[in-house]
């Protein structure tokens, strides 16, 4: 699929409600780091290496024909506003954003996979599914990283296992991570607490996305912390077994507030609804803490004009670079609050004639 395509889609498979426990879990995501033997790593690497790294890395993938679908881009080609949509989609990193020569960004035609190379590692094989499905992630992803493993020379130790260029990626290279919506934890000051215990069981809770980005409409990713000494099953079945708790949790939450608050609740994520459907102007901070209201709205049954994968696509399209994409042309931040507003509303009043007809 040509970038154009990806770029003007606004939708991504990981979007979808119709997965496991996609009222708390938003999205499964898998992340396999790897390096080739005998080059520096990205940081230490002059264009050259990176270069040879490119070369290995496409020759791979044309020699093998299961990965025809992925779509290659030299992200050199790629403008910035282009980048930071890749990032918004979740299918880059902010860091290989940031970085373009002899980088590539390699991605699936429905965005389940992205190949990232050269970013902090020479290859990060990421797999992005919807809901809950960690071990549905993880296979994909091994499939993937087992063609690659058989045209390229991995960075191996027997006793290590694959190195990387982390420390904490070291041995598996595994990073998987769940983004889970908890608005009722927030709502009721008991997320500090259930997030506190988390870390306390070896699991890192970062932002909407990834390390180094702060928390946004009550969206948080919750991932493993090391990935030496453990094998990919204990991995992936530590963080579902915790996840597992912070949904209950949620959940819980979610019924306590519905059973003491119905009122202040209902009129909490009606009004959301009413700002988001009629609103003329709309920053992207309270845009996500508005569709995270009427979110849980939809979740609760509390409303009903608007569906959750319409609110999860907002989430995304209403990002500055995505939405100036839309609108086809740079913004200034008011002309974004305008255009974010009217964009909104828009794909409600699209959503409520659907469900009306």
């Amino acid at each position: 699929m040509p970038l154009e395509d990806i770029i003007n889609r606004t939708y991504s498979a990981w979007m979808s409600t119709d997965a496991p426990h996609a009222d708390v879990a938003l999205s499964s995501r898998v992340r396999l780091a790897r390096n080739l033997g005998n080059i520096p790593f990205p940081n230490q690497a002059s264009e050259t290496d990176l270069a040879e790294v490119v070369e290995k890395v496409q020759k791979a993938i044309s020699r093998a024909p299961e990965l025809s679908r992925l779509e290659v881009m030299r992200l050199s080609e790629v403008s910035a506003l282009e980048r930071q949509i890749l990032v918004e989609k979740h299918l880059i990193s902010p860091q290989l954003a940031q970085c373009t020569q002899n980088r590539l960004a390699i991605v699936a035609e429905d965005e389940s996979v992205s190949v990232m190379v050269n970013e902090e590692d020479h290859i990060r094989i990421q797999t992005l599914l919807p809901g809950f499905q960690l071990s549905e992630a993880y296979q994909i992803a091994d499939k993937i990283d087992d063609l690659l493993e058989s045209q390229l020379d991995y960075a191996f130790d027997e006793q290590i296992g694959y190195i990387a260029a982390c420390p904490t990626n070291v041995g598996t290279g595994l990073r998987v991570s769940i983004m889970v919506h908890l608005p009722a934890l927030v709502a009721t000051g008991r997320v500090k607490a259930v997030l506190s215990a988390v870390s306390n069981l070896g699991i890192a809770v970062r932002g909407l996305y990834g390390e180094g980005s702060e928390a946004s409409g009550n969206l948080f990713q919750l991932s493993n912390q090391v990935t030496l000494g453990r094998s990919e099953p204990e991995l992936i079945e530590n963080l579902a077994a915790v996840t597992g708790q912070v949904i209950e949790q949620e959940r819980a939450t979610r019924k306590k507030l519905v059973l003491e608050m119905k009122d202040q609740l209902e009129d909490k994520v009606h009004r959301a609804y009413g700002i988001l459907s009629h609103s003329r102007l709309m920053t992207s901070q309270e845009a996500l803490r508005l569709l995270s209201d009427a979110k849980l709205g939809v979740e609760l049954r509390l409303i009903s004009g608007v569906d959750g994968k319409t609110l999860n696509e907002l989430m995304v399209i209403t990002q500055p670079a995505y939405l100036q994409s839309l609108v086809g042309q740079e913004l200034d931040p008011l002309e974004r609050d305008i255009r974010r507003a009217a964009l909104i509303r828009e794909r409600i009043s699209n959503g409520r004639e659907g469900k009306e007809r």
